[in-house]
Formats: C-alpha cells, sequence, structure tokens
C-alpha cells in the first residue's frame, strides 16, 4: 500500500535514547536497526512541514521500575546522563517536541501519554494521525499505540522502525498483532509515497 502524508499527521518517535541501544543498560536486540529508518520518516515530515514528537524515559535515580527497588527493570535512562539522552545519529529537527515521561520515583509510565502532555500537545498542532515507531515494541510502543487509540487519534505502526526486547519469545510479535487488532495500520518507510 502507498500513503501519503498529509496535514493531520504526526510522527512520535518513542524512547530511542542510549540506554535502549545494544550495549546500553537495558538494551533491546537490533535497537540501533531502527535510526536510519526513522531518520527517514523525520525527513519525510520536514519535507511537509509536519511535527515531530520524541518521548524519552527520564527517570530519578530511586525510579520504582529498577530492581533495587523491586522493579523488573535494571537502572536505566536516569534522568541527565548519557544513558538517557537520545541516539547521537537520529536526525531530530531543531523544533522537536521532546515529552518526558516516568519522571517520578513512585509511578512507571510506559506510554508517552501516561501523565504526560502529549495529548495536549497533538491536539494543539492539529494532529489527527500518528506514524508511530521506536523502542520497544512490547512495552512502550506497544502502550503509545493503545493509548494513541483509545485517544481518538489514527495510528500508522512504522513496522520497520521499531524493535522488541522479547522478554518472553515472541512477545515483539504479539504486541504487534495486538496492536493491528485494535486498529493500527502497519506501514513502512517504502510505503511512503514521497
Amino acid at each position: 500500500m502507498d500513503f501519503k502524508l498529509q496535514p493531520g499527521d504526526a510522527l512520535i518517535v518513542v524512547d530511542v535514547q542510549n540506554d535502549f541501544l545494544p550495549g546500553g543498560a537495558l538494551g533491546v536486540p537490533g535497537g540501533d536497526e531502527v535510526i536510519p529508518l526513522l531518520n527517514g520518516y523525520i525527513a519525510a515530515f520536514g519535507a511537509h512541514g509536519l511535527p515531530v514528537f520524541a518521548t524519552r524515559d527520564w527517570h530519578p535515580n530511586d525510579h520504582c521500575s529498577f530492581q533495587d527497588r523491586g522493579g523488573p527493570w535494571p537502572p536505566h535512562c536516569i534522568a541527565h546522563t548519557q544513558g538517557a539522552a537520545f541516539a547521537t545519529l537520529l536526525q531530530f529537527p531543531c523544533n522537536v517536541s521532546v515529552v518526558s515521561k516516568a519522571t517520578k520515583g513512585d509511578a512507571d509510565a510506559y506510554s508517552g501519554f501516561q501523565g504526560t502532555e502529549l495529548d495536549q500537545l497533538l491536539k494543539a498542532r492539529g494532529a489527527k494521525r500518528l506514524l508511530i515507531g521506536g523502542l520497544a515494541t512490547d512495552y512502550c510502543v506497544l502502550n503509545t499505540v493503545l493509548d494513541a487509540l483509545a485517544g481518538g487519534y489514527e495510528v500508522l505502526l512504522l513496522k520497520d522502525a521499531i524493535r522488541a526486547v522479547n522478554v518472553h519469545p515472541g512477545d515483539g510479535d504479539k504486541a504487534v498483532q495486538e496492536m493491528v487488532a485494535r486498529g493500527a495500520m502497519p506501514v513502512t518507510l517504502k510505503d511512503l509515497a514521497q
């Protein structure tokens, strides 16, 4: 299928941060592979004058998701550290809107909408259709997509620009199936009619 970018589209790049890249504190296998594809989407959005949003984990030192606090994950994406920084090779525009999540010690957030101003920012830009990719398929991408659909947005899932943690084998595939079953449409950069 071909799809064309149009007014009302917004790109959401989910959590492409150093700690989620291979070698990071919570590296996603193949996580760095999404970067050139996301750069392709970012360039297309720039050419059409459409908005780009970037979500990020921005945790305090004692975040509840960390194993030493009883959570499931090693410490990662601690605010103002190199691990929390966006991947160096991402080519964000200077006017990218950055949305920080899970910024308080006692609350986790897998979705970019949870406890953030993302919905208000999107509405302020007139966004109706969201193109969503990033890391990781089975956690923050999944939850961001489901919240976007629940919020009434149309969602195009950037199937070529997501990678999964796969704590359990097949988690990523199950997440994609769930997103599609709920109404997200999987697309790739090749589908984008230039």
